[in-house]
């Protein structure tokens, strides 16, 4: 679900979460094989709940992460879709890029490159230095 949470919000997370358990559930002996199981669930949950409103990310208490900077969730909503799903399925979900790249159906340089790029435009929002 925390996968989700990324570009879906909080509310639109638990229905993709939802729709890709019940597709596996329902074509397991096909999902069962395939190299990348959980990628192709995250773009199956994708596909099928669409976002018509204004992106929620939780606050960080309620997405258990421990002493965030408060000004994180603004600077993820500045993101493209493409560099916030990338930094925060790299970052916060610890996929490997090809496994991104994977679920997000682009290549894997072009998740280096989102991921890059969503990491600079951070560290300026927040005014943090290249090691952060």
């Amino acid at each position: 679900m925390n996968a989700f949470v990324a570009n879906r919000g909080v509310d639109g997370a638990a229905d993709a979460t939802s729709e890709a358990m019940t597709y596996a559930w329902e074509h397991w002996p096909r999902v069962r094989t395939m190299e990348n199981p959980a990628g192709y669930l995250y773009r199956v949950g994708q596909s099928r709940t669409k976002t018509r409103r204004r992106l929620q990310l939780p606050e960080p208490s309620e997405a258990r992460i421990p002493d965030i900077e408060p000004q994180l969730i603004p600077a993820l909503l500045e993101l493209s879709e493409q560099q916030r799903c990338a930094v925060w399925l790299v970052h916060a979900c610890e996929w490997r890029h090809r496994e991104v790249a994977e679920a997000l159906g682009i290549s894997t340089s072009a998740v280096s490159t989102h991921v890059e790029r969503g990491m600079r435009k951070l560290r300026t929002h927040l005014e943090a230095d290249a090691r952060a």
